[in-house]
């Protein structure tokens, strides 16, 4: 039974596509007899014709590899993309590490645990570059007895 017609008049009447228009397998006779717009309307009126839902796309793979990006999955050699200095650039590096030296100086200073002048030649070696991290200007101070 050819329903061509009909499908194509049901999909003009419901505004959507030819394939999403849906007939009742069991009427298929009645459909098949409904030849002008009124008819296939009527049908369509009945629930004999009627237009299938929206595919969606699922946003559920989407989700789950969110959620374990948000638990620092996902981060491994094989994802990273760009160079080192893209990724966190060589500027904020620096003011991260500088930042913390800076902290560190002044806690010592004010502790009583450098004077001014070894705070001040730390201070300045600090933003030479002189150090990587706290623990390397603190080894640098207790290895030139630079501590009190």
């Amino acid at each position: 039974m050819n329903l061509t017609t009909q499908k194509r008049l049901a999909a003009d009447l419901l505004k959507v596509g030819v394939n999403r228009v849906w007939i009742d397998p069991n009427n298929l006779e009645e459909v098949s007899r409904a030849i002008t717009r009124e008819g296939v309307n009527k049908l369509i009126q009945d629930g004999y014709i009627k237009a299938r839902p929206k595919k969606g796309i699922s946003s559920y793979r989407s989700k789950k590899i969110a959620e374990q990006k948000k638990k620092g999955r996902r981060k491994g050699r094989g994802s990273i993309k760009g160079a080192k200095g893209a990724r966190t650039p060589k500027k904020k590096a620096w003011m991260t590490t500088i930042r913390a030296l800076r902290k560190d100086l002044k806690d010592m200073r004010d502790e009583r645990e450098i004077n001014r002048t070894t705070y001040r030649k730390l201070y300045r070696m600090a933003k030479g570059g002189a150090f990587r991290s706290k623990s390397y200007m603190k080894t640098y101070a207790r290895d030139h007895d630079l501590l009190r």
